[in-house]
């Protein structure tokens, strides 16, 4: 019980120090990358990033990730009152129904699309073919997403596929260190794995924070969507996991990816909506 506690009461500072972190990049999202270099602020964010990264792997030393990864979504229930409080306003039903949504349908996917079996790393071979597959695909949909007039929940889906494999790298080089020993740092592929963990780093961090630029709602609970998503995809198509579920469990993951879904384009909807609600209710200046 003192485990799950200690577990629980984890998950939601990271919680709350990457929504807090997330509050800030969106409130400077109007800036260039290079802009943003010169912000203290900016850097807070990051730092706050990190820590609720550091904090994230400390929290699996006392509970599963079966029970971790759900949690993951309360990062969404704080954004988004926390971005109606900075704005002196209350959460509205749109925002309110969109995060609903999209918690529960987020916290129903984690639970059901679970991965089990053997778990390997990665091959000279596969590296190669992940690291190339997502340079294009991240690159595309950059691009796609920094047209004017575009999406920047284009982005966001960026943002977070560029994240899970950064996950994926990662543990990689965790398991060759455990096999190998401390060694494998001067072979040539963890070295080039090294140097691929940091440009996702980077390029997840400047795509999520370009996404927010028209609100954080909608491309935070995207991020959050794909993240997982991708890094489940990774773990079978790459590192050997099998999906362990039935028929039944896929069709209600269906459903529940339906659902978040549906509350992303709640959240996006409540975007665009709410400048039009602020010119109503301003007096009329004449």
């Amino acid at each position: 019980m003192n485990d799950l506690f200690i577990t629980i009461a984890l998950c939601v500072v990271v919680a709350v120090v990457y929504a807090s972190a997330a509050l800030i990049q969106a409130r400077v999202a109007h800036l260039s990358v290079r802009e943003l270099l010169k912000v203290p602020v900016w850097w807070l964010a990051q730092l706050l990033n990190v820590a609720g990264a550091g904090l994230h792997v400390l929290s699996l030393n006392f509970g599963p990730l079966s029970l971790i990864q759900p949690l993951g979504v309360l990062t969404l229930v704080i954004a988004v009152p926390l971005t109606a409080a900075a704005g002196h306003r209350r959460v509205t039903r749109l925002e309110a129904v969109g995060m609903g949504a999209t918690v529960v349908g987020l916290a129903g996917l984690t639970m059901l699309i679970t991965t089990g079996g053997r778990s390997d790393t990665l091959t000279n071979a596969e590296l190669s073919g992940l690291l190339l597959a997502t340079m294009v695909l991240v690159a595309l949909l950059g691009v796609k997403g920094s047209r004017p007039g575009a999406s920047p929940l284009w982005e966001a889906v960026a943002g977070g596929i560029a994240f899970a494999v950064c996950s994926a790298l990662c543990q990689t080089v965790v398991r060759n260190l455990e096999s190998g020993g401390p060694g494998v740092l001067l072979r040539l592929g963890t070295l080039l794995t090294v140097v691929a963990i940091v440009a996702f780093a980077i390029a997840a961090t400047v795509l999520t924070q370009q996404s927010y630029r028209a609100g954080l709602g909608a491309p935070l609970a995207v991020t959050n969507l794909v993240n997982p998503a991708s890094a489940t995809a990774i773990g079978v198509v790459f590192l050997g996991e099998e999906l362990a579920t039935n028929g039944l469990l896929v069709v209600l993951a269906v459903a529940c990816a339906a659902l978040a879904a549906f509350g992303v384009t709640r959240l996006a909807r409540a975007r665009d909506v709410a400048p039009a609600a602020v010119a109503e209710t301003s007096p009329a200046t004449g």
